[in-house]
């Protein structure tokens, strides 16, 4: 059966994940950089979102979720075969489908959407031809087999006895077999693109400057504006992975409200307390952050278990771009992986303590028994470390060969003279203000 109530929560949720986008994102990072390179950051993220949407309907979403292979999906859907009007997706009740389109444009969006996380790193810097270059390779060799690791079942109606059960988790993604939780992303999208956006920095080196010149925002209204559209967004990016119109979904909603809240605070009251002032970057900064970390968890741990999470992933996050960025010393323009990378991290761990129902979690549910297994912390957290260590790994390993063939064939950086004058007029030709 498809539940009407269920698709148009999809395709809202579907459209909520492209205004986190565009112009979400695209403003977030927009108004971090300077002046001059404003209109650079809003095509990177902009065309990015375009070109990935074509491969998802050409080949990702084939590779993503189909085929039964551990690590990489088949061919089934190349071209988008086989997808019409009338063929379904399973939700997480059996019995209860959506249409396959509507599963296919939601999950397009966090595919446009994670590698478009990563320009942030190495914004001010880059070749806009080699951004370009570097997401293609990163989405068909990161992007997609982590997806289909961590997101590829067979749906609960495969799991009708224990035998049944066992054959249909055989042909799972690898994460997935080994009981990993990702509830929207955690390791998908945000520490697989915060891995590869520190790996982008460290190839690109520092801008000119760095550590010697003031590099502030040059709009935090925009900043801002950008803040709320993503909060907004995330809604549809947490809630409608639910993929249904139910109490969990508002549950959810209701998750990312109060990480948000808890981690916007727990920044800001920290900053304010180190260096005398709450900054209005630092609330937005530890809003992102406290979204970032509940995104894994939100379907997984009740509402005070998301204020614990958004509340140690604001600190942890602010730790990390201010102490451990000085301490190593590399130039992560954006906080990518300061905030994503570690955001996403600290969430997926936490994902295993909160979600125990004896700290108001929800349990995982056992679709063969048809009720909530019993469920231990311990084992929970080693399934979530293998997650987030093959997550680090596999996108560390493709980031590294990805921009290492980019830089020995048409280069990384732009030329000094072309930094200073600012990518705008560099890439584009064009001047965000007169």
């Amino acid at each position: 059966m498809i539940s009407k109530a269920d698709t148009v929560w999809v395709l809202v949720a579907t459209i909520l994940v492209v205004l986190m986008t565009m112009p979400g994102l695209a403003l977030f990072y927009g108004g971090m950089v300077r002046a001059k390179n404003v209109l650079s950051v809003f095509m990177q993220v902009f065309m990015t979102f375009c070109l990935i949407a074509l491969l998802w309907a050409i080949f990702g979403y084939s590779l993503a979720f189909s085929g039964s292979g551990a690590f990489i999906g088949g061919f089934d859907r190349l071209f988008m075969q086989g997808i019409t009007v009338d063929s379904v997706a399973a939700t997480f009740s059996k019995g209860v489908y959506i249409p396959e389109f509507a599963y296919f444009a939601f999950q397009l969006t966090f595919a446009c959407i994670t590698p478009c996380l990563i320009v942030g790193a190495f914004a001010e810097r880059m070749k806009f031809s080699a951004v370009l270059l570097f997401v293609v390779f990163w989405f068909i060799a990161a992007y997609l087999p982590i997806a289909h690791m961590v997101w590829f079942w067979a749906g609960p109606d495969a799991y009708t006895d224990a035998e049944a059960g066992a054959a249909a988790g055989a042909a799972a993604g690898f994460l997935f077999q080994k009981g990993a939780l990702d509830f929207a992303g955690g390791t998908v999208v945000h520490v697989n693109a915060g891995i590869a956006g520190l790996v982008g920095c460290l190839f690109a080196g520092k801008r000119l400057g760095y550590g010697r010149i003031a590099m502030p925002p040059h709009n935090l209204p925009m900043v801002m504006i950008g803040t709320s559209l993503l909060w907004v967004g995330w809604f549809g990016f947490n809630a409608g992975s639910n993929l249904e119109a139910n109490g969990l979904a508002a549950q959810v909603i209701l998750n990312t409200i109060l990480a948000t809240a808890a981690a916007a605070l727990a920044w800001s009251c920290a900053e304010w307390a180190h260096r005398g002032t709450p900054t209005v970057l630092g609330a937005a900064s530890g809003a992102v952050a406290g979204l970032v970390a509940v995104t894994p968890a939100c379907g997984w741990v009740g509402p005070m278990g998301a204020i614990c999470i958004g509340f140690i992933a604001g600190l942890v996050c602010l730790f990390a771009v201010t102490r451990l960025k000085a301490i190593f010393g590399y130039d992560d323009s954006l906080d990518v992986f300061g905030v994503h990378g570690v955001g996403g991290i600290v969430g997926a761990i936490l994902t295993a303590v909160f979600c125990d129902p004896a700290l108001g979690g929800t349990g995982v549910y056992d679709y063969v028994a048809n009720a909530t297994a019993e469920y231990s912390i311990t084992s929970q957290l080693v399934a979530q470390l293998w997650a987030v260590g093959t997550t680090i790994i596999w996108s560390g390993v493709v980031s590294v060969a990805g921009f290492a063939l980019i830089d020995r064939s048409i280069g990384l950086r732009v030329s000094e003279d072309q930094e200073r004058a600012g990518l705008d007029t560099h890439a584009h030709g064009e001047s965000a203000y007169t």
